[in-house]
């Protein structure tokens, strides 16, 4: 890679650029070997629909005999190490630099689970008008990643968002009601978003 192609794929990753890129329906990933930060945009897309979220009788039961609790947008850097500190990451040091920068802008939002005071778990994503695009999450103790997807969907629902991205599809987000649709679809979802003012 030459320096003028290292200065074009940085400057995607000014504030600015980078929230006109989400906007289009991409997102970006840190090459795991090369640590070149790249954006994607996969001809399927996964979404839980927030007027069907299913949330499983076994969390239902945890959310009522444990006392969390819940913060939002109180401690982004600790979330985003916590979902970083795994064997194989596509988030990377230059990536967390450009997500605190969309981080004093407003577009970046958290989740926080503690439990005596101990972050336990958490989600992070990126929020334009009505879209909320999950990013990443995790759990220092099981369930707690859930947990926080849970207050997360109660968030958005609460503030008028209509569309939470969740991008790839896994076992995890499938028993929440996730759902795969086509890029056409998802970018016809990505404008009914955008003709909504919301505020995480």
């Amino acid at each position: 890679m030459n320096k003028k192609q290292k200065f074009m794929w940085d400057d995607l990753l000014l504030p600015f650029n980078m929230i006109q890129l989400y906007a289009t329906g991409a997102f970006p990933m840190a090459d795991e070997m090369t640590q070149e930060i790249h954006w994607y945009k996969p001809e399927t897309r996964t979404i839980i629909p927030l007027d069907n979220f299913n949330v499983p009788r076994s969390l239902k039961k945890i959310l009522k005999e444990h006392k969390f609790k819940i913060e939002y947008d109180h401690d982004f850097l600790s979330v985003v190490k916590n979902c970083a500190n795994r064997k194989i990451t596509w988030i990377n040091q230059k990536l967390i630099d450009a997500y605190l920068n969309l981080e004093k802008l407003g577009h970046i939002h958290t989740v926080e689970v503690y439990e005596e005071d101990n972050l336990i778990g958490g989600l992070y994503g990126i929020s334009y008008q009505g879209a909320f695009f999950g990013e990443s999450m995790f759990s220092n103790k099981p369930q707690a990643s859930k947990i926080a997807l849970v207050y997360l969907v109660e968030r958005l629902r609460a503030k008028g968002f209509v569309l939470l991205d969740v991008q790839y599809p896994t076992d995890h987000l499938a028993m929440f009601g996730a759902i795969r649709i086509s890029f056409f679809d998802y970018q016809k979802l990505l404008k009914k978003a955008y003709k909504i003012e919301c505020e995480f």
